[in-house]
């Protein structure tokens, strides 16, 4: 398991019956999570001393149950800042597990030696962009949410990489890789942070399952002569970190050698020492 251990600003304090206790900065979130199915025994006083907790509704949905929590503040994660800001559906704008993959990439980027292209797509917020960025790489961000990409901008500014070789797309995703497919760019490393399930601009649907393979597929079309590395992500679905493994393999490497290895992501607990699971990661690498 490739576990995010490296945070100062982030803490995974307690977790289970479906929640989770997390630090954020200075303010103590309450969260669900479906994977903490175990029991704890909740001794940790913070628990009932949380400044926010997101409780799901009996019809669906949920809320969150705000104390003294601003609507916006800053967490840091070595030389990035990013602005944390709890909104519908439990999120918070960050996935704290990535971290694992922002170093990987990062590491691969600046020991590069030579200029790096990444498309990012999915994009959300920037966390893999803005760690892209600040290892030296040009960026492509893509997501379909006008707002995502405006959230991605002022984590880069906060960042200090306002100026830096980034562009904000606000497209389909899989449209957007047609059209680079037509114009001819080519990408050095891609990341993908597909979802479960979607909708396209024009209705179109999307299940993960069904659409991950041809998607690769056709974003493999988009990678350099010499591409450095593709990173597939995988959160909310059952996809076994083997079939992340087998689709990279399959149409990546069977072009252009190189290796795959896939495992789970996952965050250290502080007050039991388990790792809560956090979904799966497929990383190709060149080398």
């Amino acid at each position: 398991m490739w576990k995010s251990d490296k945070w100062q600003d982030y803490e995974l304090i307690d977790c289970g019956g479906g929640e989770r206790l997390e630090r954020w900065g200075r303010y103590i979130l309450v969260r669900p999570d479906p994977q903490a199915i175990w029991t704890t025994p909740r001794r940790n006083p913070l628990w009932r001393k949380a400044n926010a907790r997101y409780a799901r509704s009996s019809s669906g949905g949920g809320a969150w149950e705000k104390k003294a929590v601003p609507d916006h503040w800053q967490i840091g994660y070595g030389p990035l800042t990013f602005n944390i800001k709890p909104m519908n559906f439990k999120h918070t704008g960050i996935f704290p597990e990535q971290a694992a993959n922002w170093d990987w990439a990062g590491d691969l980027i600046r020991n590069a030696k030579r200029p790096i292209s990444v498309l990012n797509l999915f994009a959300y917020t920037g966390g893999a962009t803005v760690s892209c960025a600040a290892a030296g790489a040009s960026v492509c961000h893509v997501d379909a949410a006008r707002g995502m990409v405006s959230w991605a901008r002022e984590n880069a500014k906060s960042s200090g990489l306002e100026d830096a070789p980034i562009r904000y797309i606000v497209d389909d995703c899989g449209k957007f890789v047609e059209r680079e497919i037509r114009r001819g760019r080519k990408y050095d490393a891609v990341i993908m942070d597909p979802p479960s399930y979607g909708r396209g601009p024009s209705g179109e649907v999307w299940r993960l399952e069904e659409n991950l393979y041809p998607f690769v597929e056709l974003v493999s079309q988009v990678l350099s002569d010499e591409p450095l590395f593709f990173l597939i992500n995988s959160y909310t679905t059952g996809l076994a970190p083997s079939v992340l493994t087998y689709i990279l393999e399959t149409l990546v490497s069977s072009r252009h050698g190189g290796h795959t290895v896939s495992d789970e992501l996952g965050l250290s607990v502080t007050e039991t020492g388990l790792v809560l699971p956090a979904g799966a990661s497929g990383r190709w690498t060149a080398r």
